[in-house]
């Protein structure tokens, strides 16, 4: 879907999306000293280390982006999770692929001296390869790390993508996936390809479903062991409002 066709009255939502981009453009163009000035104040983003006077809204996302780093709130929630129950920054060499990579973690991941970092996405314009994870071109094994977050509900056969990507962790690996848990069951139709009618029933124009918390049902049948945290185990509720995170995002964390 061409851009000029998101602006339209259909999709509203992506108007005020529109303009979020703007000004987080705009942010991101200044030096980050000057960044951290304009925005200093008592709430703390853990991606850049930075205090800011508020977190920015996103479209109809409230407090969601950092205005020095954009990091928004799941990416904050992970951030911590990476640096508190992981091996991420203390395993070395660590061989990690980062699907669809958000730029506020890809900028820090890949200036972190140890890990081989590929990013990958079905568009290959923005990153290291394109890649197709329902039909991964590398050999089994290939990864220690590898980090997919808010891509499965754009995928038509995500169990195909869950089981390729199991296949390309190496034994020893993890794997972190999220996704927008909304309902009480997950809900799809592979048939319904009218973004209006995507919208409707499923968020977005481009989601393929809604995912409840059988999500992590799915994982354990491609033959992956989970284990859930919550924003809650991560911090404490004053913690939280103060990084702007929600104690119900849920990390799934991944091994073989």
């Amino acid at each position: 879907m061409k851009l000029a066709e998101l602006r339209n009255l259909k999709y509203p939502i992506f108007r005020e999306m529109l303009l979020s981009r703007a000004e987080m453009r705009f942010r991101l163009g200044l030096p980050i000293g000057i960044r951290r000035v304009i925005a200093r104040g008592t709430h703390y983003c853990p991606v850049c280390n930075s205090h800011v006077c508020a977190f920015r809204n996103f479209g109809p996302n409230l407090r969601a982006w950092c205005a020095v780093c954009a990091a928004m709130a799941r990416h904050r929630a992970v951030w911590l999770y990476l640096k508190n129950h992981t091996d991420l920054f203390t395993r070395r060499p660590v061989k990690m692929l980062h699907i669809a990579p958000e730029p506020a973690l890809a900028e820090r991941l890949s200036r972190t001296p140890g890990i081989d970092y590929l990013t990958a996405d079905l568009d290959g314009s923005q990153v290291m390869v394109a890649m197709d994870i329902t039909d991964i071109q590398l050999p089994d094994e290939s990864f220690d790390v590898i980090y997919c977050s808010h891509v499965l509900e754009h995928v038509p056969d995500d169990r195909r993508g869950m089981r390729e990507l199991r296949r390309v962790l190496r034994s020893a690996g993890w794997a972190l996936f999220m996704v927008p848990i909304t309902v009480n069951s997950t809900i799809e139709d592979p048939s319904l390809t009218d973004p209006g009618e995507r919208e409707r029933l499923f968020g977005q124009h481009d989601h393929v479903r809604r995912y409840g918390p059988d999500f992590e049902d799915r994982l354990r049948d491609a033959g992956l062991n989970v284990k859930v945290t919550y924003g809650r185990d991560l911090a404490s509720e004053a913690d939280r409002v103060r990084m702007g995170f929600s104690g119900n995002e849920a990390i799934y964390h991944c091994t073989r």
